[in-house]
């Protein structure tokens, strides 16, 4: 494994402020809102603010607290953040994110977390400085199958795992590949499918609930086109960070609950993700997450049997009686703030609740 520092050159600064300053900006129709996508007042609030505000050097070294590697898995390289706790017997956690996000959501949980676990948080492959991808099949169970070897090679033959968005399919699939080692998964963000045209005998908040996955599947063309057309969308997006910024703040937005500027999450964490995505050019292998990982939306032909904590935050669909037909749930906490991305959105509540249920099954 090689120690690993992030570091951008001045000249990609420098490349990516005149890319920005010099903008062709699309045309818009008055009066739709967003419901046409992402509109120029809010891509133009927060260019202008990446330009005169942000600043990518003080995030750089921020993630940069974070000790950080990178090794070869299964053909691929993997970077991953390894915090190690003070605590006599910490116990592993493996913490997994999802599209558009990357290792940086997990920052500001890594602090109140390792004082009770030893985190490892790599990103996916295909993400990030983990991308990009060289070879077709890197879907949520060759995934899993890495992070269980990456697991291994730290010395760690049990340990515990989270996730959000992807990351809830990731970490549940670790925990089906090494069942053994697997402690506890703690989900939020869940995804968990269910039937939409029969929900008798739900009550009315899980009905408001179930009725997120119809109100996503308005807003999921971005699902469908990296499901079926990521090299196409690649182009666009690998040469124009303004396009980059518009694509991934369209996902951060719509499963917020606050639409201006980017669902509750702050310019600072938005850009920062989406400059991690800029920087080293893997919008398009992120992006085929979601082709590779096809054949493992189904759920498991029976139940995983690793206990299972999940965290519901608001904007989240999941339902447990659903969710009970998927996993072995032992833990369940409902939140009336934060949001999908929780990990950003209120880390002190994840954190807790991360915390609180690995230590029920002490």
């Amino acid at each position: 494994m090689d120690a690993f520092v992030i570091d951008i050159t001045q000249d990609r600064l420098d490349d990516l402020r005149e890319r920005l300053e010099r903008t062709r900006w699309p045309d818009a129709l008055d009066g739709v809102g967003w419901s046409y996508g992402v509109p120029p007042e809010a891509v133009r609030e927060l260019v202008a603010y990446w330009l005169e505000g942000y600043s990518w050097r003080a995030h750089e070294a921020r993630l940069n607290a974070l000790p950080q590697y990178t090794t070869v898995i299964d053909g691929q390289r993997v970077h991953f953040a390894h915090v190690r706790s003070a605590r006599a017997g910490a116990l592993p956690l493996l913490l997994t994110h999802g599209w558009p996000s990357s290792f940086a959501d997990f920052s500001y949980v890594a602090g109140p977390l390792s004082r009770d676990f030893h985190l490892v948080i790599p990103s996916i492959p295909g993400f990030a400085f983990s991308g990009p991808t060289r070879e077709p099949g890197w879907g949520v169970r060759r995934i899993a199958a890495a992070w269980a070897e990456l697991m291994s090679r730290l010395g760690y033959d049990r340990f515990g795992v989270q996730g959000g968005d992807f990351g809830s399919l990731i970490s549940a699939a670790v925990g089906r590949a090494a069942p053994g080692r697997v402690t506890g998964v703690h989900l939020n963000a869940s995804v968990t499918a269910f039937p939409t045209d029969d929900l008798s005998g739900l009550t009315e908040e899980e009905r408001a609930r179930a009725g997120g996955v119809e109100a996503w599947q308005e807003v999921s063309g971005y699902a469908v086109i990296q499901g079926t057309r990521p090299q196409t969308l690649a182009y666009g997006l690998v040469d124009s960070p303004v396009g980059q910024l518009a694509w991934n703040l369209d996902a951060f937005a719509s499963w917020g609950q606050d639409l201006r500027p980017g669902g509750g999450l702050s310019p600072d964490d938005i850009l920062t993700n989406v400059a991690l995505y800029w920087f080293t050019g893997t919008a398009g292998s992120a992006g085929r997450l979601y082709k590779e990982s096809a054949p493992d939306w189904a759920p498991p032909a029976e139940p995983d049997r690793t206990p299972t904590g999940i965290a519901l935050f608001p904007g989240d669909s999941t339902v447990r009686r659903y969710a009970e037909q998927v996993h072995h749930v032992v833990h369940w906490s409902e939140f009336a703030t934060g949001g999908h991305y929780a990990a950003l959105q209120a880390p002190e509540l994840l954190a807790g609740d991360i915390r609180a249920f690995f230590a029920s099954l002490a």
